[in-house]
């Protein structure tokens, strides 16, 4: 399973699934269609699946027009999300699976971020790789999403079952948010080396204008705040010996950064 990400609308980012043995493909949050029929186009491969995370019109703004383009391709999203994700076929749960290239991946039920969120992990096909996580925008690369129909105490419960994946799983969030969620992060976590080396490295990669998606799960863990809110250190920044009153606080402070 071939992974391309393609940059869409001011910031988000779409993914596209390619199985090279059967010439299939399947899209992650097709903000917009264009960016995918052009990489189907170049791949010559048809599309069979649309993996929705959530409502969000910037993830399923592209389900439409790429349904009329590929008659009979499965739409799969949260049960949650019924009657909210245009062309929903597939209605999914906690521990429901999902087949592409021969790998099953594995859902997640994460709401926080809206009501009815979910993720996807496909676990390593083989030793050696690594597993793929398509997160939404419930995790992001520094951060995490805000709490637009969530409370804190749930966005640390879906954050808790993807905290609990491998270090070596690749991160596959949204949009391209990670040098300000850093910025952020630095102004609580401001002596944390991981996080100090990330930010370097993170502000070269923007200048360079290089997406900074994937990110590796052991990276967030060390270097993201709202992966962090056990941590004494960052309860120590708010005053909380709670963990999702830490949690709630770090994301008050961010809404307001």
């Amino acid at each position: 399973m071939q992974v391309s990400l393609l940059p869409a609308l001011s910031d988000n980012y779409i993914f596209v699934l390619h199985d090279p043995d059967q010439n299939i493909a399947a899209v992650v949050d097709p903000a917009e269609a264009a960016p995918v029929l052009r990489r189907l186009e170049a791949l010559g491969a048809k599309l069979v699946a649309i993996f929705n995370t959530h409502h969000h019109m910037d993830h399923i703004g592209g389900n439409k027009e790429l349904m009329q383009s590929y008659p009979g391709v499965g739409v799969y999203g949260g049960a949650a999300d019924r009657g909210r994700i245009d062309g929903q076929q597939v209605f999914l749960e906690e521990g429901s699976r999902v087949e592409f290239a021969g790998r099953t991946g594995e859902v997640f039920f994460v709401p926080g971020h809206t009501s009815g969120h979910i993720a996807y992990y496909f676990p390593p096909a083989t030793e050696g790789e690594s597993g793929e996580l398509f997160c939404g925008d419930t995790l992001f690369a520094g951060g995490c999403g805000r709490l637009f129909e969530g409370t804190p105490s749930q966005m640390v419960d879906s954050l808790s079952k993807l905290r609990e994946l491998p270090d070596d799983t690749r991160v596959w969030c949204g949009h391209e948010y990670t040098q300000k969620n850093l910025q952020f992060a630095l102004t609580v976590d401001g002596d944390n080396p991981d996080l100090q080396r990330r930010f370097t490295e993170v502000k070269e990669a923007r200048r360079r204008l290089e997406a900074t998606i994937p990110s590796h799960l052991g990276i967030e863990k060390r270097v993201n705040p709202f992966l962090r809110w056990d941590v004494p250190e960052l309860q120590a920044a708010v005053k909380s010996k709670d963990p999702v009153q830490t949690f709630g606080r770090l994301r008050g402070m961010k809404d307001q950064f």
